[in-house]
């Protein structure tokens, strides 16, 4: 064997081993950050400006971490006088605590009471007096809360994150001392598919970030059975007026379907009398008897 052909193989060898290793140290990366457990999160701010902890044993760094995680949902069902007047104290409610007012849409059920639903976003650590305030509307109806501790997955999203950007920094490194063509396209290959790795654990971490900071509360408003029998008894000058309008034009047409229907016969009477106004007289003086001798 020449030997540049042994130069050759020689490289082929060096850039297996090297992307195998850093294959191997991402891997390690991930199952440490699996055993990190409910280590608790520092905020990410404070986390990036401070660094990550070193792990006691000497070996891998990982993120320092505190608190719980979890992610709270509520639905609330609650029967009001007014749903408009609720609606719009629900999402002054809602932001006033800092939240914000996510989907909404008002219907009517068959027996014409108005419907809404409006889904809310709140803070963490104003759930629990929004819910009281919500509650306070009217008549609640129904209740259902969920809280989901997510500390563990939060961990583990955030120490995978952390090897993944430690792993494409490495292929980059080696694409940098790469000098064959042939391997800088499978350094590129490589280096793409940890970057789109890297971007799904960033997607997933920025949605835990946001159910763990948010409080999600789905608020379905339902107006009373009296406040819909009472509005509908109430009579205004509109009503009256339009009312009146209506009985109004009910009586032409019904009028005009009577002169319609006898039509027909005062037109035949109205022929006959005239024929009869015009039918030949006889003179008086021709039918008297003749009286001379």
């Amino acid at each position: 064997m020449s030997r540049g052909r042994a130069a050759r193989a020689l490289s082929g060898v060096l850039l297996a081993g090297a992307l195998a290793l850093t294959g191997c140290t991402a891997s390690g990366d991930d199952d440490k950050a699996a055993g990190a457990g409910h280590q608790a999160a520092a905020p990410e701010g404070a986390k990036d400006a401070a660094g990550s902890q070193a792990d006691t044993s000497g070996g891998q760094k990982r993120p320092k971490l505190t608190g719980t995680h979890v992610i709270r949902t509520a639905t609330l069902t609650v029967r009001v006088k007014d749903v408009t007047k609720a609606l719009d104290e629900a999402r002054a409610a809602a932001q006033d605590a800092g939240g914000i007012v996510g989907n909404e849409s008002t219907s009517r059920d068959d027996e014409g009471r108005e419907r809404s639903r409006v889904v809310l976003r709140v803070p963490q650590d104003t759930y629990e007096d929004v819910l009281k305030s919500l509650e306070g509307t009217g008549r609640l109806l129904d209740r259902e809360a969920k809280a989901q501790e997510v500390t563990d997955q939060v961990v583990d999203v955030e120490s995978r994150v952390k090897s993944q950007r430690a792993s494409v920094t490495r292929v980059r490194e080696l694409m940098d001392k790469a000098t064959k063509l042939s391997d800088v396209v499978a350094l590129e290959g490589e280096l793409s598919t940890r970057q789109a790795d890297l971007e799904s654990l960033l997607a997933q971490r920025a949605s835990l970030k946001d159910r763990t900071s948010m409080a999600t509360i789905t608020l379905s408003l339902t107006e009373s059975a009296r406040e819909t029998a009472e509005r509908d008894d109430e009579t205004t000058f509109g009503d009256a007026l339009t009312g009146g309008w209506d009985t109004f034009v009910t009586g032409l047409r019904w009028i005009a379907i009577a002169l319609a229907a006898i039509l027909p016969f005062a037109a035949t009477a109205a022929l006959l009398l005239l024929l009869w106004l015009r039918r030949p007289h006889r003179k008086q003086g021709n039918n008297a008897p003749d009286s001379t001798p």
